[in-house]
């Protein structure tokens, strides 16, 4: 398609919509509106400014409110069933004891998180195969809320940590977007370090105040717990201990499993940056052009090309393509090679028979 006598790129539509070129075609702007159902790939934020509010990431976030809800509903089931089983058989649990129904959410919460000091265990054969049954549900649960709940909080924090970052410098909303896309991973490794590091040091600090452990069983407590080795030697005694141990233990657990998993994450996305890197760099050889030439007409035109290097890149596969490529043989109707609204219309018209 061609406008004013220019020959319009393959792929122009994907590269930059706010191109000068596209200006000049303003009758065929159209052809460029970005597809609802597809990812968006730009962020233009309306309510950035140098000392304004931050900003709302709705593509990021947006989706995940209704699975947070889910974990949510999930982990208040788990616990008050738990606690409930629990309080029930509490004359079939051994140990240092001091309310309850406290005692009973502990040695839930200690049980879901596989910590397992010691200081509460089951003592019948029925108990024990409740705590068994407990123990493989809350490993289940932990790992919902690590890839729900914990991933959003950090994500949520991620935009102020940016602007702690780049205090002294001034960024237009395009280059605090592009930061964010670049070094996502980076600042979520930050974050769950900051997090994990401000509980331990919680934990300590109450251990040594509440629980009069001197500060090196403080910390080795602190060490095993969120480790969930929970040697059992040293733990949480008292109500108010207990009633602490409940929330942090859970928070603290789940921080350093996070803190893991973003660790893991970095070093595949640098790895992938560095394939990333080579491809682009690589010099072209006749053996890739012919690779390349998906058509076999001894050329390589710019669609081949993207998809050529996307493979080098290991972004798609040769099955990806295959099922794109059926996809697309079944809404070619008429067999022409192309698609135009005629072919739509024709498996639609299909599709209600």
């Amino acid at each position: 398609m061609a406008c004013n006598g220019a020959k319009k790129p393959l792929l122009s539509g994907l590269v930059d919509s706010t191109s000068q070129r596209i200006d000049e075609c303003t009758p065929y702007r159209r052809r460029f509106r970005r597809v609802k159902s597809a990812p968006v790939t730009e962020l233009v934020p309306s309510d950035i400014s140098d000392n304004g509010p931050v900003p709302r990431y709705e593509t990021f976030f947006g989706g995940r409110h209704q699975s947070l809800k889910q974990v949510a509903v999930f982990l208040a089931v788990y616990l008050v069933l738990g606690t409930l089983c629990f309080y029930v058989v509490r004359d079939d649990i051994k140990g240092k004891k001091s309310n309850p129904i406290l005692d009973s959410l502990y040695f839930c919460i200690v049980t879901m998180t596989t910590v397992g000091y010691g200081d509460l265990v089951p003592d019948s054969a029925p108990v024990k195969l409740l705590a068994c049954v407990f123990v493989f549900t809350g490993m289940l649960l932990i790992g919902l809320i690590l890839s729900k709940a914990a991933d959003y909080l950090v994500e949520k924090q991620e935009i102020l940590l940016i602007k702690a970052l780049r205090m002294h410098q001034k960024l237009d909303p395009a280059a605090f977007l592009k930061e964010i896309e670049t070094n996502k991973v980076k600042y979520k490794c930050y974050l769950a370090i900051i997090i994990l590091s401000v509980l331990m040091l919680v934990g300590t600090i109450f251990l040594y105040m509440v629980e009069d452990l001197d500060i090196i069983d403080a910390f080795y407590c602190v060490c095993s717990t969120v480790t969930t080795l929970g040697y059992g030697d040293k733990s949480f005694s008292t109500v108010h201990g207990r009633m602490f141990a409940v929330f942090w233990i859970l928070t603290g657990t789940i921080a350093l499993g996070q803190l893991f998993l973003y660790i893991a994450e970095l070093f595949t996305e640098s790895r992938q940056r560095a394939l990333v890197n080579w491809v682009l760099t690589r010099r072209m050889t006749n053996l890739d052009l012919e690779a390349a030439d998906i058509d076999d007409d001894g050329v390589v035109g710019a669609a081949e090309f993207v998809v050529y290097k996307l493979k080098e890149m290991g972004k798609i596969s040769e099955e990806d393509i295959a099922l794109v490529m059926k996809e697309f043989e079944d809404l070619d109707v008429d067999q022409s090679g192309t698609l135009s609204a005629s072919d739509i219309m024709a498996q639609t018209t299909q599709t209600h028979k």
